[in-house]
């Protein structure tokens, strides 16, 4: 099963691209200093003319509505930037898994797993951490398979192979 998440995120259109744009514009200043004093700003003149309009219903309503909208629109901002953020790590977890000798290449891609799969390989690496907690050489590094080899041999359950 490939995952189709990065293909979803390449634009197709030029309408595409300018979104993309458009969104990493809006997602790099929202999260600037002036993004968060603007939005105070609005929240001061909104309370300063809590009087002028008697803290009417509108009053409160512009506010609520004003919220609301920006908070629906940064929802998938969000959502974007936490999918690019995600891939990227991915990528980067991947190299480092492949680029490592000895280091179990069926890690790569491992987001791609159904959750099942994963539950079954987490419980595969905790028997691995198990193992490595009763070895004296805290510095080594083993595969399940190569860790359950050495502590059968170790307590005379079986021979080791090569």
């Amino acid at each position: 099963m490939r995952a189709m998440y990065p293909r979803a995120m390449r634009p197709k259109s030029n309408l595409g691209r300018r979104l993309e744009r458009l969104s990493h514009a809006v997602t790099a200043w929202t999260g600037s200093s002036w993004a968060f004093a603007v939005a105070a700003a609005v929240i001061l003149i909104w309370l300063i003319t809590g009087p002028l309009f008697h803290f009417s219903d509108t009053w409160q309503l512009v506010i609520n509505t004003g919220t609301t909208i920006v908070t629906f629109l940064m929802v998938f901002l969000i959502q974007r930037t936490q999918n690019k953020d995600s891939l990227a790590i991915q990528l980067k977890l991947n190299e480092i898994v492949a680029a490592i000798p000895g280091a179990s290449n069926r890690l790569i891609d491992i987001e791609d797993l159904s959750e099942a799969d994963l539950v079954r390989l987490h419980e595969f690496y905790c028997r691995l951490s198990e193992m490595a907690k009763k070895e004296v050489d805290l510095r080594r590094s083993h595969s399940v398979e190569e860790a359950e080899l050495r502590h059968k041999h170790k307590h005379g359950k079986g021979l080791p192979q090569s």
